[in-house]
């Protein structure tokens, strides 16, 4: 039986096992860095730092593997980045067991990550390019649009599963380092089961790999890119977008820098032993993943609100849960303002993408998509780091320059022209 034409369920489940893996492994490995920074004493900026280094990469690169993706060989590409997430997560998983029994010193420690990290930046990639590119060749019309937004979702639910999975695989004598070789095991077994199953035949149409944005909590997964004509050239100064893209970059360095310093705030405000604060930062960031779900598949369907509207209400609802977040002194709080600042933040980012498409023609799409993408990127460039070092000089600092951010984002998108798309 097929999900689409072209398209058995079997091997929709494989493409989309590919992606919750790796999406899963990589928000598992956020949530568990801070407790296991504080316990071999580096530092909370390199800590960010590491995460930066990864997006750069994964930006510097994603274009790459998105433009061979549009050739055969995609299977290939899916191997590819599916092979660089489990080397990835061996070399920091390696590296980490051995700093935290001892074996080596915290800089060693740091510097081996650091290539670990950049492996995944590199490879890991690969594969939602050459996925996108395998579904929308294999399928038609509105089948595609489901099958590319089902794929899309799985970066969604991945970022509920690796925290939620993560504090069950902390055992001896592996103890934190645990979950990275758990979710290295577990993407052997997809790997396996893609070579073996996943055959790379004849495609029915011509097919386009989209970038992927860097796997955090609040990434969309593929960008939809029609394939119906050639490449339109924007400009990031064209007036009909720098609006929307300077809206996208402000929000998203204010969510990556939220997302940046929650898990060390889960440990300075409870002062909870190190075991137990990975338990409470897995619950905090299940809670703000769940959040964010919440808006892009129940609220944004129902309310039917404009792009104008849900930048302008996800702005101020994300500015609300910052500050509540910053100044929470309980788990429950804590929970609580993070989830209310994940709302906002799962309304804001569909509101400047589809902002972004609805103001361009159809034949411009293909640029675009890769504008809104560049731009979410770059937000995972420098935003955590920014982030920890507000954070360093005063808690609550950093959760209260998000919320004057996002409201003077809010009270901005209110007081300008109007746009006939939104």
């Amino acid at each position: 039986m097929t999900i689409a034409s072209g398209i058995t369920r079997e091997r929709f489940g494989l493409l989309f096992a590919v992606m919750l893996v790796a999406a899963a492994g990589n928000t598992a490995l956020q949530s568990l860095m801070p407790a296991i920074g504080r316990h071999l004493g580096i530092a909370d900026i390199w800590i960010a730092v590491a995460f930066s280094l990864s997006a750069v990469i994964w930006v510097a690169t994603a274009p790459v593997w998105a433009r061979r993706a549009d050739r055969r060989g995609r299977r290939a590409l899916m191997r590819l980045g599916l092979s660089g997430f489990i080397a990835s997560m061996l070399v920091c998983g390696a590296v980490l067991a051995a700093g935290l029994g001892g074996l080596i010193g915290p800089s060693l420690v740091f510097i081996i990550f650091l290539f670990g990290r950049a492996i995944y930046g590199m490879f890991g990639s690969a594969a939602p390019p050459a996925i996108q590119a395998y579904i929308a060749a294999r399928s038609d019309g509105e089948s595609r649009t489901r099958n590319l937004a089902a794929i899309a979702s799985s970066f969604g639910l991945g970022t509920i599963i690796g925290p939620a999975l993560a504090p069950l695989f902390i055992f001896r004598p592996l103890g934190l380092s645990g979950p990275l070789f758990v979710f290295a095991a577990i993407g052997v077994v997809v790997l396996a089961a893609l070579i073996a199953r996943l055959p790379d035949d004849t495609p029915l149409h011509a097919g386009r790999g989209g970038i992927a944005d860097y796997p955090a909590q609040g990434a969309s997964g593929p960008d939809h890119i029609d394939d119906d004509g050639a490449d339109a050239r924007l400009r990031w100064r064209d007036p009909r977008l720098w609006r929307w893209l300077v809206i996208g970059v402000i929000g998203g360095h204010g969510h990556a820098a939220l997302l940046g310093v929650i898990g060390f705030l889960v440990i300075d405000r409870l002062r909870l032993t190190i075991e137990e604060a990975q338990h409470a930062i897995a619950i905090v960031l299940m809670g703000g993943a769940a959040a964010t779900l919440l808006g892009q598949w129940g609220l944004i369907p129902r309310l039917r609100l404009g792009p104008r509207h849900l930048v302008s209400w996800g702005a101020l609802v994300a500015a609300t849960g910052a500050l509540a977040t910053g100044l929470a002194d309980t788990l429950y709080g804590i929970s609580l303002g993070f989830a209310v600042a994940s709302l906002g933040f799962g309304l804001f980012r569909p509101g400047f993408t589809s902002g972004a498409s609805l103001a361009v023609r159809r034949s411009e799409q293909n640029a675009v998509a890769g504008m809104v993408t560049s731009v979410n990127g770059l937000a995972y460039i420098a935003a955590p780091a920014a982030g920890v070092a507000l954070y360093g000089a005063w808690l609550p600092l950093p959760f209260a320059v998000v919320s004057l951010v996002m409201i003077g984002l809010a009270i901005w998108i209110a007081f300008s022209p109007s746009d006939p798309a939104a």
